[in-house]
C-alpha cells in the first residue's frame, strides 16, 4: 500500500465512527435539533422524539463516543452541545470523495469523447 492510501485509509478510519453515529435516524434528529436549536437538555431533546428520555441519552452517549457532541452540567440538568470539529472531519472525507467521484466521472467523459 502506498504511503498515500496508508494516509487516506487512516483518515476514513477516523470518519468511520462518525459516519455510523450519523448513520441512525433518531441520532441524526438529534444532531439536527442541536444543530438548529443550539445547546439542550436531555428532556429538551426528549420531546417530540418518539423515543423515551433513557433512549434519548443512550443516543447522545454513542453521538459522544463518536465525539459528535459534548456536554456539561448546569444545575440538575446536562446540557448537550455539537462538537463542529469531527462534523468538519466528517465533510472533509465527504468532499475528498465527491472529488474522486468528479475526477472519475471526467475521465469516463474524456475516454467516451475519444471513442467517438
Amino acid at each position: 500500500m502506498s504511503r498515500r492510501s496508508d494516509q487516506a485509509a487512516r483518515r476514513l478510519a477516523g470518519a468511520a465512527p462518525v459516519f455510523a453515529a450519523l448513520g441512525d435516524a433518531t441520532r441524526l434528529g438529534v444532531m439536527a435539533r442541536l444543530c438548529q436549536e443550539g445547546p439542550q437538555s436531555i428532556a429538551h431533546l426528549s420531546e417530540g422524539a418518539g423515543v423515551t428520555r433513557q433512549a434519548v441519552t443512550k443516543h447522545l452517549e454513542a453521538l459522544s463516543a463518536a465525539g459528535l457532541v459534548r456536554d456539561h452540567w448546569s444545575g440538575r440538568e446536562r446540557i448537550f452541545q455539537l462538537e463542529p470539529r469531527r462534523l468538519e472531519l466528517a465533510r472533509r472525507e465527504l468532499d475528498r470523495i465527491s472529488d474522486q467521484w468528479d475526477a472519475a466521472i471526467g475521465r469516463l467523459q474524456a475516454f467516451i469523447e475519444e471513442e467517438q
